[in-house]
């Protein structure tokens, strides 16, 4: 697929309503059955979005899927609509009532913005992107706030602009870039542009390196559901300040230079801290507010003899510890008649599924339990446990 047109006809707007929903199974019969009556390319293409449309749904939602159009790079690289969501939001209690989008791709971002009733210049310089992202603004009934431009980023004038937002590709033949310098454009260049601009929003990988953070930028680090999603460098905001943010929500943790949480005996807790507040190295202001430790000097899992509320770290209590050996875990997943177990893994080499099969070749019975396979005071150990309930709503900000 290398133009949308044809699927922007009447045609092709009518076989996309056709095709929706098309089970994998049934593309063959389906495109044989179509073919009769249709070209064959436009056939294909529409099959084809409709497959892109289905994987869209999980970032996007069903009922703007069905509306839009993507690329397969599109789908694969566009932010989550509740994360661009959140980031418009942000600008647009900033006062931002304009924005230059960079690097726009399919147009997530600038559907986010418009719907926050900010005006947007989006701007890419690859012409199939750019047309579905002007098919994504007229199909939303957004045409009238985002204007799409299919140009370079580096030659377009972003002065009449309240804010920029960069959104650099980070992936390349070979796969993802972790050089922020390896991006198109590079960091360096995002980042000029951003001080050029009264605020400004740069996207890049979680895994930015915080050398790599300039002096005159915020680090903000997100997560949704749990899942660590991006981290962006706010322009115009606290020059220097760190947070981590954990959506739904939104729930934010700041940094306030902590130092590193003392190393204590594990107790009857144990915290899994949130992916975002673990890159943002947050994990002290964490540990602070559930007043524990860490279990070893390396290891990101905090522990406490009290249980209390946090958004920002999963609770479990924990039954037993172990040297590592599967021999001593298979006895016990016995004894206790388990039938589901879950293995996670800090600082240790074991693969969770190659445990699980040895541990648990075949279920035991009706109880669970959660294995988490790290390190305590320098030794492999295990730390056998389940999670406890829901813990949400003391120390959000």
């Amino acid at each position: 697929m290398n133009d949308l047109a044809p699927l922007l006809t009447p045609e092709g707007r009518a076989l996309l309503d056709e095709v929706r929903g098309t089970a994998p199974a049934d593309e063959l019969a389906v495109a044989t059955r179509l073919r009769r009556g249709h070209p064959a390319g436009l056939v294909s293409a529409a099959l084809g979005q409709a497959r892109l449309r289905q994987r869209a749904a999980a970032k996007f939602g069903a009922e703007d899927a069905e509306r839009m159009f993507f690329t397969p790079n599109g789908v694969e690289q566009s932010t989550r609509a509740s994360v661009a969501a959140y980031r418009a939001e942000r600008l647009r209690a900033l006062g931002v009532t304009s924005v230059a989008d960079l690097c726009c791709g399919i147009g997530g971002d600038s559907i986010a913005l418009a719907r926050a009733g900010i005006r947007v210049l989006a701007v890419d310089r690859d012409p199939l992107t750019a047309a579905a992202a002007r098919a994504n603004a007229d199909a939303l009934g957004l045409a009238g706030l985002i204007d799409v431009r299919e140009a370079d980023v580096t030659e377009v004038d972003t002065a009449p602009y309240d804010a920029v937002f960069v959104d650099p590709a980070r992936r390349g033949g070979r796969g993802r870039i972790f050089d922020p310098e390896a991006y198109s454009p590079p960091l360096s260049w995002a980042v000029r542009a951003a001080l050029e601009a009264p605020h400004a929003a740069l996207k890049v990988a979680p895994g930015i390196p915080h050398e790599a953070v300039p002096a005159e930028a915020e680090a903000e680090w997100i997560s949704d559901g749990g899942d660590v999603k991006e981290a962006v460098l706010w322009f115009g905001t606290a020059p220097g300040a760190v947070r981590a943010t954990l959506l739904p929500g939104p729930r934010t943790l700041l940094g306030r230079g902590l130092p590193d949480p003392e190393v204590r005996s594990v107790g009857r807790y144990l915290y899994e801290p949130d992916g975002a507040v673990i890159r943002a190295h947050l994990v002290a202001e964490a540990a602070e507010e559930l007043d524990g430790g860490l279990i070893d000097p390396t290891i990101a899992y905090v522990t406490a003899d009290t249980l209390r509320e946090t958004p920002y770290a999963t609770a479990y209590e924990i039954t037993d510890q172990l040297p590592f050996g599967v021999k001593k875990l298979k006895a016990l997943l016995r004894e206790r008649e388990v039938g589901i177990l879950t293995v996670k893994k800090r600082g240790s080499a074991v693969e969770p599924e190659e445990l699980r099969r040895k541990a648990l070749p075949k279920p035991q019975g009706p109880h669970s339990v959660t294995v988490f396979l790290t390190r305590v005071a320098g030794a492999p150990t295990m730390l056998i446990g389940a999670p406890v309930r829901a813990v949400t709503g003391a120390g959000a900000s």
